[in-house]
């Protein structure tokens, strides 16, 4: 019962196709395409689906080194879109890095992890 409606929300994560490197928390999917950063595309080969480290289900989103600079400014954010459908998938904060068009910039592997219910 519970893993198979935890890995409905984890299914929901895995069909983002792209990667993005914020200034801000977007309000939507047009404001996050706006402010993008940095972008790069996702395929399915980049999600890796596991139990939690606690509890729960787990995605892990593969490393994504050398993702060119569209705009400069300040990353402190990073989301999961589906630019398909055009919806917002998931938002992160992520530690603040200057980032200049012409340069490029390294999205580490990292894990939206969701709990068990209680």
């Amino acid at each position: 019962g519970a893993v198979f409606v935890l890995d409905g929300a984890i299914a929901v994560v895995r069909q983002a196709n792209r990667l993005v490197a914020l200034p801000a928390q977007p309000a939507d999917y047009a404001a996050a395409v706006a402010e993008r950063l940095a972008e790069a595309v996702l395929g399915a080969g980049d999600f890796t689906t596991s139990a939690g480290v606690v509890d729960g289900r787990r995605v892990t989103v593969a490393a994504k080194p050398g993702v060119a600079v569209t705009a400069s400014g300040s990353a402190t954010h990073v989301a999961l879109l589906d630019a398909a459908t055009s919806r917002l998938l998931y938002v992160t904060t992520c530690p603040a890095q200057a980032v200049s068009v012409g340069g490029t910039v390294n999205f580490d592997a990292w894990s939206v992890e969701v709990g068990d219910p209680v």
